[in-house]
């Protein structure tokens, strides 16, 4: 979602937060800006579109200051205009600020701002109101002002705030959005996220809810809702900053989609010791504690909802246990049937993800015990979990998921015959089985990236269509589903995803001469019922490009062409199968010249409802 960096020592804060702001990109934004802290009065350039437009606007020296905050937005109340974007100013123009998040109560406060106040607004944002309560509460102690505007809130934020009269600090307060503060010599900074100060610190602390954070040059101070100072151990980054370039590669996704072998053998050889026992990170689950859980639910969004489709069948498969699967943006509001006898299984690539961590919270009030998948460490899911498993996949950066996918369905793997395993609905011969498999995933992940020529051509053949169907069986259709959102999200083509054996009630009816389907044959059990399929769609005259196994011959006689994944075991396919639907989509998104890292309308880290 947006981003904010601030920044306060003895160099000029531009060409910093500039450089912290372009760490973010990933996360996708429509307008950039800046405030700076100079000379008794506070400096703003704000601009939509890419950071290049911003940058054009800050090169003059009298827009300099070693204080400031600086802001990519991506736009949800107001469009993304220049007047819309951050930082935005009290009605006096001495308190400056940016947010990240969204405020329920912004249209209640903003009509007790102009009938009461009489406080006229410059933007559609909910954020302005945030501004400009700041201004009538400020009397000259910026923390008091902050608390007293925090009361008045109802939503998710980050916000960081500078004054024109207090230009040593930078206040800044969090509520379920993420927050750091990175720790320097002489300097210090503020950031949504670790990649906007890998440059410059890897000592940083994590801000926790409701707490307020002021950073100065020397100190960086941490308080509760009280104001009572926190004591924050320091967390040490230990990824390597070269992880966030494109290392080559012209996007930053074709480079993430050939690091799959490298996630999958990384997320598996942490796991699974010589002996073949699987470890999981510290977690503790006793045939007494699984005997004891009458209900899973995996609660996750978009490309992690479809890693959760998967993991049912695997948990109800190895563990025995009744699983639903569910959209965090649904959950809660259905009021699902949870105690302390359900495990809360939540699947997160950043930690972050607003539905996610609601959901998670929702059911941690009502007593489940919470288990998370996620990527990124000590991040906000992961911190408010009983036990979590990460995703050793290394920081991705594209909008569009590809290694956390398919690191997550390992995840899931592990954690189901770990279960299995443990509750002794599993047969140690068959875990062995499926262990086997799994450890041959990473070469046979790179063995499917050999096929991106044969992919290549079929995207210079078929980018033109505007609609394109994606079909499977069994534990293909979350494939289907996964390949299908891939394509809509980087290529803006109009895709559908359904069970293979839906298409005769209703979907059929939209098939006519040269409609392109893509049909996920990988699952040897149904392989026959896919023929089947396939048969019936060639019937209405429709192209049919299939996805197989090697050594399945038939399907190449009746399909226009196929394109195969090594042979494996049905239960592990999903983790090949999908590889060739992301270079599909990278491909014709490329041909089609779409901002492939950072596609329209869409942010990395979904941080708001």
């Amino acid at each position: 979602m947006c981003g904010i960096v601030g920044y306060i020592g003895n160099e000029s804060a531009k060409e910093i937060i500039i450089e912290g702001l372009r760490g973010l990109e990933y996360r996708g934004y429509d307008s950039a800006g800046m405030a700076l802290v100079h000379r008794g009065r506070i400096l703003v350039r704000k601009e939509s579109g890419k950071l290049a437009n911003l940058e054009s606007k800050i090169t003059k020296k009298e827009f300099t200051g070693n204080l400031g905050i600086g802001h990519t937005r991506w736009a949800t109340h107001g469009s993304p205009t220049r007047e819309n974007a951050h930082p935005h100013l009290s009605a006096d123009g001495r308190i400056a600020i940016v947010h990240n998040g969204i405020i329920e109560n912004y249209l209640e406060l903003k009509a007790w701002l102009i009938e009461k106040q009489g406080i006229q607004f410059r933007s559609e944002t909910d954020t302005e109101v945030i501004a400009q309560l700041l201004g009538i509460y400020y009397e000259g102690d910026l923390i008091e002002a902050v608390q007293k505007t925090v009361s008045r809130l109802r939503g998710a934020y980050a916000v960081a705030v500078v004054a024109a009269d207090d230009p040593d600090r930078i206040v800044a307060v969090r509520k379920d959005a993420p927050l750091i503060a990175g720790i320097g010599e002489g300097r210090n900074f503020l950031a949504s996220d670790i990649p906007a100060l890998l440059k410059y610190t890897r000592d940083v602390y994590l801000i926790e809810n409701g707490e307020i954070v002021v950073v100065s040059r020397d100190d960086i101070k941490i308080f509760d809702e009280e104001m009572t100072r926190v004591k924050r151990d320091v967390m040490k980054v230990t990824w390597d900053a070269d992880a966030a370039e494109k290392g080559g590669y012209e996007h930053f996704m074709m480079k993430e989609i050939c690091e799959q072998p490298d996630g999958i053998r990384e997320t598996l050889q942490r796991r699974i010791g010589e002996d073949g026992q699987i470890k999981l990170d510290g977690i503790r689950f006793g045939k007494k504690d699984l005997e004891a859980i009458t209900r899973i639910y995996i609660v996750a969004c978009g490309t992690a909802y479809h890693a959760g489709l998967q993991g049912k069948a695997l948990l109800e498969g190895y563990a025995k246990i009744p699983t639903e699967v569910d959209l965090a943006s649904e959950f809660r509001y259905r009021n699902p049937l949870v105690d302390e006898k359900t495990l809360f299984l939540c699947i997160s690539q950043s930690g972050e993800t607003h539905d996610t961590l609601a959901a998670l919270r929702e059911a941690k009030r009502q007593g489940a015990r919470v288990l998370s998948i996620c990527n990124v460490v000590g991040s906000s899911i992961a911190r408010e979990s009983d036990d979590v498993l990460y995703t050793w996949a290394g920081p991705e950066i594209a909008v569009a998921s590809t290694k956390a996918y398919t690191t997550q369905l390992v995840c899931l793997y592990l954690i189901a015959l770990y279960m299995g395993r443990t509750k002794g609905t599993l047969s140690e011969e068959e875990a062995g089985r499926i262990i086997g498999e799994l450890m041959a995933l990473p070469e046979k992940a790179a063995e499917t990236l050999k096929a991106e020529e044969q992919i290549k051509k079929l995207a210079e053949r078929y980018y033109i269509k505007e609609q394109i169907f994606y079909i499977g069986r069994g534990a293909d259709v979350g494939t289907a589903l996964e390949g299908s959102l891939k394509l809509k999200e980087i290529s803006y083509i109009n895709s559908f995803a359904i069970a293979a054996g839906e298409l005769k009630h209703g979907t059929i009816a939209l098939i006519r001469k040269d409609t392109l389907f893509f049909v996920m044959a990988t699952q040897d059990a149904l392989y026959e019922k896919m023929l089947s399929n396939i048969e019936e769609i060639k019937a209405r005259k429709a192209q049919v490009i299939g996805i197989a196994k090697k050594g399945n011959k038939r399907i190449k006689q009746i399909c226009d062409e196929v394109i195969y994944i090594p042979s494996c075991a049905d239960e592990v396919a999903p983790i090949l199968g999908v590889i060739p639907l992301q270079l599909l989509a990278y491909h014709i998104a490329k041909l089609l010249k779409r901002d492939i890292d950072q596609p329209r309308n869409l942010a990395k880290s979904v941080t708001v409802e």
